[in-house]
């Protein structure tokens, strides 16, 4: 991965900043959790874009329609700008390789990761990849960056195979202060 551009923290969306609900569709659903908003404008004070990627296999699979994944997204945008922390950027896989055949964009595929970097003109090597699952957190592994495991959503079940070089922290509160203290 050639340098250029600023670093970023790539988060996922669905147990890392918002509460885990299996197959949101529903706007009403988005639920923050407690210090996400004040950990994502300290990482946006210290120069990092903020890029959530998020796989969506309910659209694949006809739970939802990309519409009602987009009113959840857009929600999710409004109370984080309300709150002073806006996102840089959204990126969705609406696939499921068992439906929708192979795809270079569901993670832990770097697909999404790869646009954002050139949409964004952001340094994937110098970026860290922030989640819940290892497939939010290995694709730091095939771009250079560094991977966190948040122990929400899905992380406790993740924890014990976590990768070496990679660490898991109680939130993403905590996650920042790390990339922040690594950043000195």
């Amino acid at each position: 991965m050639s340098r250029r551009g600023r670093p970023a923290v790539f988060l996922d969306r669905d147990g890392t900043l918002i509460r885990e609900k299996e197959y949101l569709a529903d706007p009403d659903g988005v639920s923050l959790f407690p210090g996400a908003t004040d950990a994502l404008d300290k990482l946006r004070r210290a120069g990092y874009a903020l890029v959530v990627v998020t796989n969506q296999s309910g659209i694949a699979r006809g739970i939802y329609a990309e519409a009602d994944y987009e009113a959840v997204a857009r929600r999710l945008d409004r109370i984080l700008e309300d709150a002073g922390a806006p996102l840089d950027a959204t990126y969705h896989c609406p696939h499921h390789p068992d439906l929708s055949g192979p795809c270079d964009c569901r993670k832990p595929g770097t697909g999404m990761y790869l646009r954002a970097a050139e949409d964004l003109d952001l340094d994937l090597a110098a970026s860290w990849y922030v989640g819940d699952k290892l497939s939010d957190v290995l694709p730091a592994r095939a771009l250079g960056g560094k991977g966190i495991l948040v122990r929400t959503g899905y992380g406790r079940e993740y924890e014990p195979t976590l990768p070496d070089g990679m660490i898991a922290v109680d939130d993403l509160a905590e996650a920042a202060d790390r990339i922040l203290a690594a950043s000195r």
